[in-house]
């Protein structure tokens, strides 16, 4: 028996990879994480599987839950959004199950911010601009942020900032992004419930993402992006193609 922790992706069903997949159509038992997960990607389970919302359920009852399945030896599905090495509450799942002496395994998926960036036509690396992803969150009734993780020290760089879990918080962000190096000329996109027929994209800068973000209502199941990256234009080609660059086997 065993436990696959799977990314499910942003949103569409097709965005989870082949061994998801297969997995979920096999797996007796699946726990998936609340209503952010798609009814077509949960019609792929059996049609006799036991299917649980995790919504409700605190971490006792969930591997409760795992743990019962372990005892009737039932292989187990537990579906996360986006990636399970981001925001999953993975590590403590699998601290838990480590203790009872039940087997797991990670199967990765689309993180949102990926799916953010194809919405919007963007690499987040471009040559003289950024080569430096920085992902985050902010503390809100989650929890608290570790030291040196706050946003002004986030955004001294000028890199590219991804922020999850953040847009109920955007009128609080902003002055911190400010006062950490960014201007209010600084390119930002938010994209809501990416990939999903939902999909709102908003494009604009530090200055008025706030504005524009309530005009639109977003308030959840956003990803905001900030930096240059996102309106480079007249950069240098990368090295990797470069015609001066000395190529050899990769043998």
């Amino acid at each position: 028996m065993t436990v696959y922790f799977i990314g499910a992706g942003p949103g569409a069903a097709d965005l989870i990879t082949v061994r998801g997949q297969r997995l979920l159509q096999r797996c007796p038992v699946c726990l998936y994480a609340g209503s952010i997960m798609p009814e077509d990607l949960l019609a792929l389970c059996p049609a006799d599987a036991r299917v649980i919302d995790t919504g409700p359920l605190n971490l006792d009852r969930i591997i409760d839950e795992l743990a019962a399945a372990h005892a009737a030896g039932l292989d187990v599905a537990r579906l996360h959004s986006g990636d399970p090495s981001l925001y999953s509450a993975l590590a403590e799942q699998c601290r838990r199950l480590d203790a009872l002496g039940v087997d797991w395994e990670i199967v990765p998926g689309v993180p949102a911010f990926a799916a953010a960036a194809a919405a919007l036509g963007r690499e987040l690396t471009v040559p003289g601009v950024a080569q430096t992803v920085t992902l985050s969150r902010v503390a809100t009734l989650s929890t608290a942020m570790p030291a040196g993780e706050d946003l002004r020290t986030l955004a001294a760089p000028g890199a590219t900032l991804v922020l999850h879990l953040a847009a109920a918080q955007v009128d609080a962000i902003v002055p911190e992004l400010l006062a950490g190096g960014y201007t209010p000329e600084t390119p930002c996109a938010v994209v809501a419930f990416a990939s999903w027929p939902t999909e709102t994209v908003i494009k604009c800068t530090l200055g008025d993402i706030a504005q524009r973000m309530h005009a639109e209502n977003v308030t959840r199941t956003a990803v905001i992006v900030v930096g240059d990256v996102l309106a480079a234009e007249g950069f240098t080609d990368s090295y990797l193609y470069s015609a001066d660059r000395r190529r050899g086997s990769r043998h």
